[in-house]
């Protein structure tokens, strides 16, 4: 057990290593407590258009029960990242919004600040936030995912998984151990994505039901097909997949087009006047220097390191061709051993002009020179079910 965002968590649970525990979940499903995270509901007839201000996302354009990943800004105008978050649009102009246990307090006066601002100057479309305090967050996560959670499904006639694609959500029940009948839990938000690359949904349970969805879970799986998961799995899953880990690749000076998550703007809102924190510096660095813009100076990239593994913190140098000189190109981030791969990869921030895929590095791992060479992410291709594509 490890402290993590104010909870201790397990690094990984009896029965397997953190290296066999990632594998399981990559060929079957793995269940992640990830209750840690804050869960959080704004409403309100300006509900929106505040989240629109505080981050690049178009939510106005998103259908109910669609997520997107976002990120929230400063409101100095620096484009910089207070946060990473998963948004996703509900009923009645209501919005699900989950974000890090780690920036829990520094979010939550963020958000007080920004709505003070807002209500001030939006009588008529003002917005409450209300936390889902004691609520659960479990990740069902893995190509078995969706067989086990079909078999707990209440009402397996009114939910389609099949129809349920990677970004989307639905509320619905599920059945509960016990005797004396079945017993079924409260509706339940269940979002189909994660945080491994593997297919897989994120259930969000009232606090006093989480642990009868988890064996519920379990026991529709058995341990041939589902097992607990701690956080070292999760780490290297998710670095396999090219994710962000805010407070490691992500923090306050770092801006959506320095992290390469530009793509989480959508095209309309990649404009100076787009009305969001930052709009105008984020704008001027989505078009690089090549093209007449004012690009960035650093980019995130992936590594392939060989030798040692490089840890967050590592030096990225190469030798300038002019000079012969060994210069600084910038950090590693975030670094494992990947278990699918059986090479080290890692994530970091290179100087623009080094950050092509192919592109050969050195990385100063414990003061030692070790081979890398720039490559694209995620490393391992990622599964999410968006459906069977047209013959």
């Amino acid at each position: 057990m490890v402290p993590f965002g104010g909870f201790h968590m397990p690094v990984q649970y009896s029965g397997l290593s953190v290296s066999a525990s990632h594998a399981f979940t990559r060929t079957h499903a793995s269940i992640f407590d990830v209750s840690h995270m804050v869960q959080r509901i704004f409403s309100g007839p300006g509900a929106a258009a505040f989240l629109q201000r505080v981050t690049p996302a178009n939510l106005e354009a998103l259908e109910p029960h669609r997520s997107t990943l976002s990120t929230l800004l400063h409101a100095d105008g620096s484009g910089g990242i207070v946060d990473d978050t998963i948004l996703t649009k509900l009923p009645r102009n209501k919005f699900y919004v989950v974000t890090n246990a780690a920036c829990r307090d520094k979010d939550d006066a963020y958000f007080d600040a920004e709505m003070g601002k807002w209500n001030s100057d939006n009588a008529d479309k003002n917005v409450t936030q209300g936390q889902l305090g004691g609520w659960g967050l479990v990740a069902l996560q893995g190509p078995e995912s969706e067989a086990v959670l079909a078999k707990v499904l209440a009402d397996p006639k009114r939910v389609d998984l099949r129809a349920l694609l990677f970004g989307q959500s639905v509320f619905a029940q599920v059945k509960l151990l016990g005797s004396g009948g079945m017993r079924v839990s409260s509706p339940l938000l269940i979002s189909r994505g994660g945080y491994t690359g593997e297919d897989g949904f994120e259930i969000s349970i009232p606090g006093e039901e989480t642990v009868g969805v988890t064996e519920a879970l379990l026991a529709a799986g058995g341990p041939d097909k589902v097992q607990l998961a701690g956080l070292g799995a999760r780490d290297s899953l998710r670095l396999e997949a090219g994710m962000c880990l805010y407070g490691h690749d992500l923090d306050d000076t770092t801006t959506p087009i320095e992290a390469a998550l530009g793509w989480i703007i959508p095209k309309e809102r990649k404009t100076a006047d787009a009305g969001f924190y930052g709009a105008e510096v984020i704008a001027a660095q989505a078009t690089p220097r090549s093209k007449g813009g004012k690009g960035v100076q650093r980019r995130r990239v992936g590594l392939l390191v060989e030798g040692a593994p490089a840890r967050e913190g590592a030096e990225i140098v190469a030798v300038d061709e002019k000079t012969k000189e060994t210069v600084s190109l910038g950090k590693v981030t975030s670094g494992c051993p990947s278990p699918t791969l059986g090479s080290n990869i890692a994530m970091g921030y290179i100087k623009d002009g080094y950050h092509k895929a192919g592109t050969e590095v050195s990385v100063l791992v414990r003061g030692r020179p070790r081979k890398a060479v720039v490559a694209r992410m995620p490393f391992v291709p990622t599964k999410y079910w968006k459906g069977i594509a047209p013959a």
